[in-house]
């Protein structure tokens, strides 16, 4: 059996008996920085080989496990810290797992994102979670206005080194808006830092981030009909292709939805 297994994301002691009663049961144990993983492993005297687990050698390592797990062994994957998988290597390995037909599960625990929105006040019952934007700024610009017109609190989560530039991407891409940055989350120099995104970040660069943005409040001011809001885009100049991916995005609709009126529509001119 393999274990994808929750832990602190800075408190030690944010760990449940279960996951580690399943650490100290695994034969082995994969991580994605056996020193750093030693810090919490140590903490609770749990003497196991390691294995390297991280997104570079996630195939090679992911095929490793599969063999060990083959062999009758059982294996506890964990990350840095959090919840494996989510931001974290574990997605190519859960892939395999399924395509083989072997059997895992999951020790919850921890996870960055929960505790900074119930800090951050911008909770609306619903919310949308991103993790890491990506390098390039043409990338960046791609997701953050396919984001754009989300009405719910958008999250990020960001390194200290990357905060001001991506405040200001979230600026640039989003437009004004209220924005909460915590850091340090569940250690002792916990940070909440509330802010508009054109102000950017004040605060100290030190810790791991999650942002979390408000989501649109503009009140939409789309055609009443499809076919009206379909034509503002091919007037645009957007392919026929492109103006129903883009009214599909506005509207929360699919794309099916959209071609079906613009072929029907097509048939009675």
């Amino acid at each position: 059996m393999l274990y994808f297994v929750s832990t602190p994301i800075g408190n030690l002691k944010d760990i449940s008996f279960r996951a580690v009663e399943v650490l100290k049961h695994a034969d082995f144990i994969a991580c994605e920085d056996t020193r750093h993983s030693l810090v919490l492993l140590n903490a609770y005297d749990i003497k196991k080989p390691l294995i390297s687990y991280h997104k570079f050698n996630e195939a090679n390592a992911s095929d490793k496990i599969i063999e060990l797990l083959r062999q009758g062994k059982e294996v506890a994957v964990i990350s840095d810290a959090g919840t494996p998988i989510i931001s974290d290597p574990g997605d190519v390995l859960s892939k395999k797992l399924i395509e083989n037909n072997l059997p895992y599960t999951v020790v919850p625990g921890a996870c960055a994102f929960v505790p900074a929105l119930i800090l951050s006040g911008l909770n609306e019952g619903r919310f949308y979670f991103y993790g890491f934007l990506p390098d390039k700024k043409g990338d960046i610009k791609r997701e953050l206005e396919s984001l754009n017109q989300i009405r719910v609190p958008l999250i990020f989560y960001c390194a200290p080194h990357d905060v001001t530039k991506t405040v200001g991407y979230l600026y640039e891409f989003l437009g004004e808006r209220k924005a909460v940055a915590v850091r340090e989350i569940t250690k002792i120099h916990e940070q909440r830092f509330e802010f508009n995104l054109s102000e950017g970040y004040g605060g100290e660069l030190k810790g791991e981030f999650v942002i979390i943005v408000e989501g649109n409040k503009q009140k939409q001011a789309f055609p009443e009909r499809i076919e009206q809001h379909l034509q503002y885009y091919l007037d645009k100049g957007l392919t026929k292709n492109e103006a129903i991916k883009q009214v599909a995005k506005d509207r929360g609709v699919h794309k099916s939805e959209v071609y079906a009126l613009f072929t029907a529509d097509a048939e009675r001119k």
